[in-house]
């Protein structure tokens, strides 16, 4: 477009300028050897003209016969390097799709077209075909020959690292991420080898370098990158809490600035703050977590804080933390327990009752079995609500990849995953499984004979039902719980010489057993199947 409009712009000024020399005639006389020549200034201008556009059109069709070799050779040259293309294209989409003879063609169709020198991308398709026809030797070598390209290092760096993630090596893995990492941060699968491996190092400081390079990467979002800092602080302070207590307590006192939330951070923080008898800050961050969301180690570490407390000081405590956060069942869990270190049975009974309402779980119902044990001894009370504890969903508790710890860590014990433990109840057991809500309707429960008595009337049932006198008296083998109806046509058939049958006596009760509970027998229906 530009070109056009400044050839219009040309055109436009030649034009203007013989219209001007048109309205102003003249002559122009020149001498040349002794002749002079005299023409039109009109004249002498388009030969002006005619003869500069005369030199341009020598000089164009000059150049064009000098260069003409080059344009031919640039020429085929340029159509070997779309033929290349079009193969390299080609071979790469049969890589992807798993055609390993197609890519090995292709690459070698490829090679010879384009110099490999000028097109990494070879390589690359070399090195996929090798891994498709299972030379996975040729296809390491082809990834080694990369590292000594600076384009083609970081292709390298992960092709070898799928190579040792593939043999099982997880140190030469690590070490080419780490390398990779170096170079570009901002790749994630380098960056989150790195870590695991700084993690499982114990190399807290080298871990927060990496998320800091990842955040000015803005490969994870500022949120994200708050809560590894976080994660890696705490286990940091977790590290120097014994052996440098001030870099612990700075440590950790940052991973509670930048998640409050975070049960570990605030307990840790707390923890070191009050070995160095700093109660009230320490108090002050595990009250703020608490509100958060209650934690039984913030409720443990807030009552006891001062060594020095009696129990009624602990109680007082944790009823301080009940205001907080009302109407929780770890909150009455944490003064049903400081109650009952207190003796105070009552205070202790109606809260884990509270805590059971709130939230039906093992924990409580161990509790009140406690409670119960401590204050009346009734073992037959103490062994129901232990058969509850057994059929109640479980506790939460730190859980990852199948691994269930009573206590927070920073990586998983099985993948090495940074932040990967949660704060879940576990799966339910098998029993709790089978004690569902759900009917069961397959399932009956087998039927006991009850012994004749004179007074019981004759059960009226379909005459198809009715067993002949051949088969009266004899033993049914083929079903020993099926209960034959007793009927009229029964009791004709039984000899006149037999012994009378006795009713069982009654089991007798142990003297502490309390029985069945009526709230469980209120909520029990004959067509359940319970597992206790």
């Amino acid at each position: 477009m530009i070109r056009i409009l400044i050839f219009v712009v040309v055109v436009f000024a030649l034009a203007a300028g013989f219209a001007w020399l048109a309205d102003r005639p003249g002559d122009m006389l020149i001498t040349f050897n002794g002749y002079q020549y005299q023409v039109s200034l009109m004249v002498a201008a388009v030969a002006v003209v005619a003869v500069v556009a005369a030199v341009m059109i020598i000089w164009w069709l000059v150049k064009s016969l000098w260069n003409s070799p080059y344009t031919i050779s640039r020429y085929f040259r340029v159509r070997r390097r779309d033929r290349g293309y079009q193969a390299l294209s080609t071979g790469m989409i049969a890589a992807g799709a798993g055609d390993g003879a197609l890519a090995r063609k292709k690459t070698k169709e490829a090679a010879k077209l384009i110099r490999s020198d000028q097109e990494p991308l070879i390589h690359l398709l070399e090195a996929q075909a090798s891994l498709l026809e299972g030379d996975h030797e040729g296809a390491r070598e082809k990834f080694e020959s990369m590292l000594d390209d600076p384009e083609m290092r970081l292709l390298g760096l992960r092709g070898l690292y799928l190579e040792a993630e593939r043999l099982g090596d997880r140190n030469a893995a690590r070490h080419y991420a780490g390398r990779a990492a170096v170079m570009a941060p901002q790749l994630a699968w380098a960056a989150e080898s790195t870590l695991e491996h700084l993690t499982e190092r114990g190399d807290w400081d080298g871990a927060l370098k990496l998320v800091e390079a990842q955040k000015s990467t803005r490969q994870i979002e500022r949120d994200a990158a708050n809560r590894r800092r976080a994660v890696l602080l705490t286990a940091k302070a977790h590290a120097l809490i014994d052996s440098d207590p001030n870099a612990a307590k700075a440590a950790a006192v940052e991973a509670n600035r930048l998640r409050p939330d975070f049960a570990p951070a605030a307990v840790i923080a707390a923890k070191a703050l009050f070995r160095q008898n700093d109660v009230r800050k320490g108090s002050k961050i595990l009250e703020t977590a608490w509100k958060a969301e209650p934690h039984p180690e913030i409720a443990e570490l807030y009552t006891h804080a001062r060594p020095g407390d009696a129990v009624l000081d602990r109680l007082n405590r944790a009823k301080k933390l009940q205001e907080l956060k009302k109407n929780h069942a770890e909150s009455s869990l944490t003064v049903a327990r400081a109650a009952f270190d207190a003796q105070d049975y009552k205070t202790a009974r109606r809260e884990a009752e509270a805590a059971i309402r709130m939230d039906r779980r093992e924990g409580a119902y161990l509790l009140l079995a406690d409670i119960e044990e401590a204050e009346t001894g009734d073992q037959g009370k103490v062994r129901q609500l232990l058969s509850k504890a057994v059929r109640a969903p479980r506790d939460p508790a730190w859980v990852t990849d199948g691994v269930i710890s009573e206590h927070w860590a920073p990586v998983s014990p099985v993948t090495g995953k940074l932040d990967a433990f949660e704060w879940r109840a576990p799966m339910e057991r098998l029993g709790q499984l089978i004690d569902s809500h759900e009917d069961v309707r397959d399932v009956s429960a087998p039927a006991i004979a009850a012994p004749l008595a004179a007074e019981s009337a004759p059960e009226v049932v379909d005459h198809a039902t009715v067993p002949s006198a051949e088969t009266v008296g004899q033993p049914q083998s083929a079903d020993r719980d099926h209960v034959t109806p007793v009927t009229a046509a029964a009791f004709a058939a039984v000899p006149s010489d037999a012994e009378a049958v006795e009713p069982a006596e009654e089991l007798a009760r142990l003297p502490d057993d309390p029985g069945v509970d009526p709230d469980d027998e209120a909520e029990k229906s004959p067509r359940r199947f319970r597992l206790f």
